[in-house]
């Protein structure tokens, strides 16, 4: 499978990783629990949105010089309209992630480390479901029509049953872990297990815990096709999801209390996965171009947002 990368590229965006965690980990209090304000999430969001597009104009620039012009603006292109659609996704895992910690009872300080290590898990899972795509799909093209398949069938049930809400008491991970494990009543600050008359016990926090990696799979088994649609090229695809990803903590804090203010959301994903699907199933008679797939992703979210806030605001005046 063709690529523009280098191992340099790869060995640069690891070690990136690796420091920007570690700021997060040890140098801005990752360890210990606090409650993170609009204010802090709001700074974060904005560093790592930045980041990513000066990613992206590095990468546009290093193309310019070593691969031309067209490739340059193809590539830049892939990168932010991928960059975008994980994003957009991303928004519905925020749901998720509000409903677990709201049905636990868990407080904003302790939520914070469960969201980091739930951000590793993120990254170590989409690193293995991207080379498995990347190999099924060098292997058998035609893979990309059930991802294609798989995407529209994803937006259709989301389109169908965005009103209705899960209920954890049927999680089946849920109950098979509180029938194979020692559980505490209640917390015990920010630990995931606690020993008990020298007995091992695991937290409501490690449920949590548990909950937030498997919707984090779940999620990236829903995303990672869809960047499919946009790009071949392993460098974009990994690097486009690990920046939405990075991202996710910073969005679910900022965004937590105003979840419920973006009512048609959700409608608008659900559509972007539906017409993601759709360039994937007629991919083999016509090639959408990137340009009219960001314009669409852009434009729906656009709406969506807008029609949250007029709906919001004529409740409010009706009341």
């Amino acid at each position: 499978m063709h690529t523009i990368s280098e191992w340099w590229m790869w060995l640069g965006f690891i070690a990136f990783i690796v420091i920007m965690l570690a700021i997060d980990l040890f140098l801005l209090g990752g360890k210990k629990s606090h409650r993170v304000s609009t204010r802090e999430a709001l700074s974060w969001a904005i560093v790592w949105i930045t980041l990513a597009l000066m990613f992206n104009l590095l990468l546009w620039q290093y193309l310019l010089h070593t691969a031309g012009p067209m490739i340059a603006k193809e590539k830049s292109l892939e990168f932010f309209t991928g960059y975008l659609i994980e994003k957009s996704l991303s928004m519905d895992n925020i749901f998720i992630f509000i409903m677990i910690f709201n049905y636990f009872s868990i407080p904003l300080e302790y939520q914070r480390r469960v969201l980091l290590y739930g951000v590793l898990g993120a990254i170590l899972m989409r690193l293995i479901l991207i080379t498995l795509g990347i190999f099924l799909v060098t292997k058998f093209h035609w893979i990309l029509y059930i991802f294609g398949l798989f995407l529209f069938i994803t937006g259709i049930k989301m389109l169908l049953f965005t009103e209705k809400k899960p209920d954890l008491n049927k999680n089946f991970m849920l109950r098979f872990v509180r029938n194979h494990l020692r559980i505490t009543d209640n917390l015990h600050k920010e630990h995931f297990f606690i020993i008990k008359n020298k007995l091992l016990y695991a937290t409501p926090l490690f449920l949590v815990l548990i909950l937030i990696e498997a919707s984090d799979l779940i999620f990236a088994i829903d995303s990672i096709p869809a960047i499919f649609a946009i790009t071949n090229d392993p460098f974009i695809v990994f690097t486009s999801n690990i920046f939405a990803i990075l991202g996710l903590r910073s969005l679910y804090f900022l965004l937590a209390n105003m979840v419920d203010q973006f009512h048609f959301l959700k409608f608008g994903l659900a559509l972007i996965l539906i017409f993601v699907g759709c360039k994937m199933l007629i991919a083999h008679w016509y090639k959408i171009p990137v340009a009219i797939t960001l314009s669409f992703v852009i434009i729906t979210l656009i709406i969506s947002i807008v029609l949250s806030i007029l709906r919001n605001t004529t409740e409010k005046a009706g009341s």
